[in-house]
C-alpha cells in the first residue's frame, strides 16, 4: 500500500467483489439486488414486501420492482397476508428455493477464492474489523 490510502484500497476490494459477484450470478441471470432478495426470502421465509424492502435497505418501490422481476421468472410468488388483507406476502417458489440454494453455494465458493490468500488469523482479524465497520453508526 505504498501510494494507496486505506480508503482507496477498501474501494478497490469492493469493486473487485462487485465484479466477481456479477460474474458469479451470470448462470442464473439475476442481478445482485435480486440475489439478495432471494437470500432474504431463503433465510426468513415469506415476508411482507415492506419487510423485504427493509431487510434489503431499499425503497419499497425498488423492492416492488425486484419482486416483479423475480415473479415474472417464476422464482417468487405473491400471496395475501392472512392477518391483514391489505398486505401482500412474498415467498419463494420451488424454483426460487433451488435457485437461492445454488446462488448461496456459488457465492460461498467465490468467497473462499477471494479469501484464499489469507491465513486463518488474518481471516479472523478481517472479520473482526469488518464487523466493527458494519456496526458503526
Amino acid at each position: 500500500m505504498e501510494d494507496d490510502s486505506l480508503l482507496e484500497s477498501f474501494w478497490a476490494v469492493t469493486r473487485r467483489l462487485r465484479e466477481r459477484t456479477k460474474i458469479t450470478l451470470e448462470p442464473w441471470h439475476v442481478s445482485p439486488s435480486q440475489s439478495r432478495a432471494l437470500g432474504v426470502l431463503s433465510r426468513h421465509g415469506e415476508v411482507r414486501l415492506s419487510v423485504l424492502a427493509e431487510r434489503l435497505h431499499i425503497a419499497p418501490r425498488s423492492a416492488t420492482e425486484v419482486v416483479d422481476d423475480l415473479q415474472e421468472r417464476g422464482l417468487v410468488e405473491r400471496k395475501p397476508d392472512p392477518t391483514d388483507r391489505r398486505a401482500t406476502l412474498v415467498a419463494l417458489t420451488p424454483g426460487g428455493v433451488a435457485t437461492a440454494a445454488a446462488i448461496h453455494e456459488a457465492r460461498a465458493t467465490e468467497g473462499e477464492r477471494l479469501f484464499a490468500g489469507l491465513d486463518p488469523a488474518d481471516r479472523t482479524e478481517l472479520a473482526r474489523i469488518l464487523n466493527l465497520l458494519r456496526e458503526a453508526r
